[in-house]
């Protein structure tokens, strides 16, 4: 009786499980086709606007035929406002959230990693005959200027999805090295330097191996400004140490380029006590 009551408890479990896998791939596909219908929605919404376009400008003014590659200044804004309300609804999924306002749109890009929230960012955009940033508050050290010259004008949604990859990188980056610091600070030696854009960590830290404490120099790059992971990694230490520790520079080096500081850390010290 024991054991067939134990054998009916664990095929309910298994059941509950199997259902609960299922429902979250259901859960995870129904996303994936709002998101679908959403892009579809908004080229729909764009070839229709481009038929108006076409459709005003054959008709100019007291039934003169226009150029239609040259449309009215009118039917351009309206276009723009058309394509915008499409947008706000397909960025809301990838945190990009928007509102229409008397002049324009007013874009709000949240930043996050590892799916803890961080900070949100504003844009304030003109659209007019040509769209212009009204206000923002980017960091000065974000190259928005450089980004919105290649993208403002010619595709929007380019433009706030690499602008959002700037933004989470670099937030990333920063929660790391606070994370290194508040989590890991009797395992940092002195100050650790970083610049605004957290793109350089220089930072000396220590190691333990058998019962003695060894000092590391850790230098980090960030090359690719839209991700929160090093592109160059040195790690050194003293001329004087064992060889052993030489390959353990390396190691780490290897899992900094791979991992979160934060993350890398909780291995090097789950790794001693280990050994201890």
């Amino acid at each position: 009786g024991v054991f067939a009551h134990l054998e009916m408890l664990e095929a309910r479990a298994h059941e509950a499980a199997v259902k609960q896998e299922e429902t979250e791939q259901q859960e995870e596909k129904l996303a994936r086709l709002k998101a679908r219908v959403q892009e579809l929605r908004l080229q729909r919404d764009e070839l229709r606007a481009k038929v108006d376009l076409q459709q005003k400008g054959q008709l100019g003014k007291e039934g003169v035929v226009s150029d239609p590659a040259q449309p009215s200044a009118r039917a351009v804004l309206e276009w723009k406002i058309k394509s915008v309300k499409a947008m706000l609804q397909v960025f809301y999924l990838t945190g990009i959230s928007g509102k229409l306002t008397k002049r324009g749109v007013c874009f709000c890009i949240s930043t996050a990693y590892e799916g803890t929230y961080l900070d949100s960012y504003h844009l304030d955009l003109l659209t007019k005959a040509e769209v212009q940033i009204h206000r923002h508050s980017v960091p000065i050290f974000i190259p928005l200027e450089q980004i919105a010259k290649k993208y403002l004008q010619t595709d929007i949604r380019r433009f706030l999805s690499v602008l959002s990859d700037h933004l989470n990188a670099y937030a990333g980056r920063r929660y790391q090295a606070d994370q290194l610091q508040g989590r890991f600070s009797n395992r940092i030696e002195g100050t650790l330097q970083r610049n605004s854009l957290c793109n350089l960590l220089v930072f000396n830290y220590n190691v333990s191996s058998k019962s003695k404490t060894f000092p590391f120099n850790a230098r980090l790059l960030y090359g690719d400004l839209c991700c929160s992971l090093p592109t160059e990694v040195t790690v050194s230490c003293t001329p004087d140490a064992p060889a052993s520790l030489a390959e353990m520079a390396a190691a780490h080096s290897d899992l900094f380029r791979r991992v979160a500081l934060h993350k890398a850390f909780c291995s090097f010290s789950s790794a001693e006590e280990s050994v201890d």
